[in-house]
């Protein structure tokens, strides 16, 4: 009944911004004082978490103005590319795929992690219990329902393909994930609905079994990757919006997320 409740609330917030848009002088009706896009651009120059001589996004020009009298392209690249959604399908056979996500599981109250101080001493720091912990005892007990966000200050290296990656020697990433016992709790105590994060896995870089895409995916939690801006929305009382690609039979898709402050 309590996530019914926010769906419904969330939703008709959502439907007054859009007519906030339209009419700007309705603006204070919406309740909302800012957007913040939770999105990177894409491009040709964006990390990836496998290494390759030429970039998987591929463009083409296929008309202009000048010739054609309108402008088009032709574009290519991988699902899980730049800023994206990992659909539960993407590691639990007969789940979700990106297009089957119910519209109503891609909005809702956003809660933003913040363990960028303890990533800057640690680089394969894993949001904890603890860190949960924290936040509730700052904010009060997380909404049920909710999508959170670990900000972890990692994507203020996204214009650098080595330093995003952080490969050792041996070519192991060092980044910032989260814990499997975070995860669980998040899923079994708090209900989420998706988890993101400012780096290229929900799982930390020398992850070999990726535990926590297993579980959360295994338990239709979708998962956020490559978000950008945190540090400009508050720890709560943010609404999120996740809208992905609806690309049919897809593991994932980019996505544009926009927070409605």
């Amino acid at each position: 009944m309590k996530i019914r409740t926010f769906v419904v609330g969330y939703a008709l917030a959502l439907a007054l911004f859009l007519f906030a848009q339209r009419h700007p002088d309705a603006t204070q009706i919406a309740g909302f004082h800012a957007v913040v896009d939770l999105t990177h651009s894409i491009n040709a120059s964006v990390p990836t978490y496998e290494l390759a001589e030429q970039s998987a996004y591929q463009v083409k020009t296929v008309a202009t103005i000048e010739k054609d009298k309108y402008f088009a392209r032709n574009i290519s690249l991988p699902e899980h590319f730049g800023t994206h959604i990992d659909a539960p399908a993407h590691f639990a056979r007969g789940t979700w795929t990106v297009d089957q996500i119910p519209p109503e599981r891609l909005m809702g109250p956003l809660v933003v992690l913040d363990v960028s101080a303890k990533v800057k001493e640690n680089p394969d720091y894993q949001v904890s219990v603890e860190d949960i912990a924290a936040w509730e005892h700052a904010n009060g007990e997380m909404p049920l329902g909710a999508v959170v966000m670990a900000r972890t200050g990692w994507d203020s290296r996204w214009n650098s393909v080595k330093e995003y990656r952080n490969a050792d020697a041996k070519g192991v990433m060092h980044f910032p994930g989260y814990s499997e016992d975070a995860a669980k709790f998040l899923v079994e105590g708090r209900n989420v609905l998706g988890l993101g994060i400012d780096t290229l896995s929900i799982d930390y870089g020398p992850s070999t079994d990726f535990a926590v895409h297993q579980y959360t995916l295994t338990h239709s939690v979708y998962h956020l990757e490559n978000v950008t801006n945190l540090d400009r929305v508050p720890a709560k009382g943010v609404i999120v919006v996740v809208a992905p690609m609806k690309l049919e039979g897809g593991s994932g898709g980019p996505v544009r997320i926009l927070a409605l402050l």
